[in-house]
C-alpha cells in the first residue's frame, strides 16, 4: 500500500433521537497517545454527557483501532463508529460522540442507528484526502552537494521532517513510496552522501 486516506480538520454534528442528544467529533489523530489527550479535552468539555463512546483507526493498513462503548451496550456504539470510519476506507482518523441520555430507552437498534448517523454526519462535513505512504531516510552531506540534493527532494515531492545546514548538512526526510526506488538511486549518484533508512511512517 503506498498511499491512504485520512482527514485533515476537525468536524462536528448532532443527531437527536427521543430525547437523547448525539454530539459527534471527527478529528486527524496519528497516535494513541494524541487520542487520549483529545479525549480528555471532550470529557472535560461535557463533563455532564451520560457516555463517550468512540472508535479511532491509525496506521498505514487500519488494523491499529480501538473502539468503546462507554457503559452502552455492548457493541451499540463504537462498532458502529468503527464502521463509518472503514465505509470511507479513512485512517489515521478518530471519533468521540457524547450522548446526553433525554430519559427514553433506545433499545439495541436504536442505538446503533443513532451512533451510525451521527458519527457519518459528523465525516461528511470534513474532506476526505489522499496522503502518500513515506519512508523516512537521514542525509548527510557536504554543504557543496546542497543544490543536487535539494533539486531531487523538489523534483521527487519528499517531505523535509528535520534540517540541520552547516558546513556539514543533515537531512530527514520522507520519500515518497510510489516513486521509492526511482528516488533513492537519484541520491545514490550524489558522491559522498550518506544515506540511512530510518522508518517507515504516514
Amino acid at each position: 500500500m503506498d498511499h491512504y486516506f485520512t482527514i485533515e480538520s476537525q468536524s462536528q454534528a448532532e443527531f437527536k433521537e427521543r430525547g437523547s442528544r448525539f454530539i459527534a467529533f471527527a478529528f486527524p489523530v496519528s497516535h494513541p497517545d494524541e487520542f487520549k489527550k483529545k479525549l480528555k479535552e471532550i470529557k472535560k468539555e461535557h463533563a455532564k454527557a451520560t457516555h463517550h463512546c468512540f472508535a479511532y483507526r491509525i496506521g498505514v493498513d487500519g488494523e491499529n483501532f480501538r473502539v468503546s462503548d462507554d457503559g452502552e451496550p455492548a457493541g451499540t456504539a463504537g462498532k458502529p463508529i468503527l464502521g463509518q470510519l472503514g465505509f470511507k476506507s479513512l485512517t489515521n482518523s478518530a471519533v468521540i460522540v457524547v450522548r446526553y441520555f433525554g430519559g427514553t430507552l433506545l433499545g439495541i437498534p436504536g442505538l446503533i442507528n443513532a451512533y451510525k448517523t451521527v458519527a457519518a454526519y459528523c465525516l461528511q462535513l470534513t474532506p476526505v484526502v489522499r496522503k502518500d505512504v513515506v519512508i523516512t531516510h537521514s542525509l548527510a552531506f557536504d554543504y557543496t552537494k546542497m543544490n543536487e540534493v535539494m533539486a531531487i527532494v523538489k523534483k521527487s515531492n519528499c517531505t523535509v521532517l528535520h534540517q540541520d545546514m552547516k558546513l556539514f548538512c543533515k537531512l530527514k526526510i520522507g520519500l515518497p513510496k510510489t516513486n521509492y526506488i526511482k528516488i533513492l538511486q537519484d541520491f545514490n549518484e550524489i558522491a559522498g552522501l550518506e544515506i540511512n533508512t530510518v522508518e517507515n511512517i504516514l
